[in-house]
């Protein structure tokens, strides 16, 4: 028997790494932060400040099916109001080590596993855990786990898709371009800088998400994550001169905050 069709997916982008993603009725959130502009984390290796207001409140968030949080321990990607919200949900997932860090119902995946969820309407989507690096190498025991996220379903119509978490481009990445087939990828820009950890930058620049575009052939690249926090130092301008440089304006799709649109996946 034919799946039950999933297309178009229904994405609300609340500003930085946090967006609902409603798939066949199931309702996914991404790296929950909710705080408003102003909150101060005395966070190591460095303080965050939040320079944005979310433009979803949890009170307008309804019933979360999961949150694919892409890792715990940055403010940036789970902040007070987002870690207070977690056990509202129906399940977490999220990396082995953040799983240990938090109460409910969580689930550790080590990259490559893959958990099944059932969409109201009957559609099975597979959600794979992709590999992702906060940084340099020689960092990651200091800035710790993180995780990206593939989605996939029977029905879809250009391809996976892939959520990047905080990360650089690295060699793990260009595997993910040699395994999956992307149609669609939301990608955490902003070139995040933290002075202890030297001058390279710990997430995508508009320059890597140009490198990642050409890794997945013909994705619509979605910015996330490229705004609203002290320690970003590229934005939505650098990441559009970057894909202009590179002739693929036509490719890069970014969301309006706090709008529910229909991607066609």
């Amino acid at each position: 028997m034919p799946q039950p069709a999933a297309s178009p997916v229904q994405v609300t982008h609340s500003g930085g790494p946090t967006v609902l993603l409603e798939i066949g009725g199931l309702r996914l959130l991404t790296d929950p932060t909710f705080d408003p502009a102003g909150s101060h984390y005395a966070s190591k290796p460095a303080p965050r400040v939040k320079t944005a207001d979310p433009t979803i409140s949890v009170a307008q968030l309804g019933q979360i099916d999961a949150i694919l949080l892409s890792h715990e321990q940055h403010f940036d990607n789970l902040d007070r109001a987002g870690r207070a919200y977690l056990p509202q949900a129906g399940q977490i997932l999220t990396t082995p080590t953040s799983a240990q860090n938090l109460e409910g119902q969580v689930r550790g995946m080590k990259t490559w596993e893959t958990a099944e969820l059932t969409a109201p309407n009957g559609l099975h989507i597979q959600i794979t855990a992709m590999p992702a690096r906060h940084g340099p190498a020689a960092m990651q025991a200091a800035i710790g786990d993180v995780t990206g996220w593939m989605l996939e379903w029977e029905g879809q119509q250009h391809g996976a898709l892939y959520i990047s978490g905080d990360t650089v481009l690295y060699e793990d990445i260009v595997e993910i371009g040699q395994r999956y087939h992307v149609g669609t990828a939301f990608l955490h820009f902003g070139a995040s800088h933290v002075d202890l950890f030297g001058p390279d930058p710990l997430s995508l620049t508009g320059q890597a998400g140009v490198a990642c575009a050409n890794l997945f052939a013909k994705a619509t690249i979605v910015p996330i994550h490229y705004e609203g926090w002290s320690h970003l130092t590229e934005g939505r301008p650098e990441i559009e001169q970057a894909f202009a440089a590179a002739g693929l304006t036509q490719r890069l799709r970014f969301l309006p905050f706090g709008q529910t649109v229909a991607l066609n996946v």
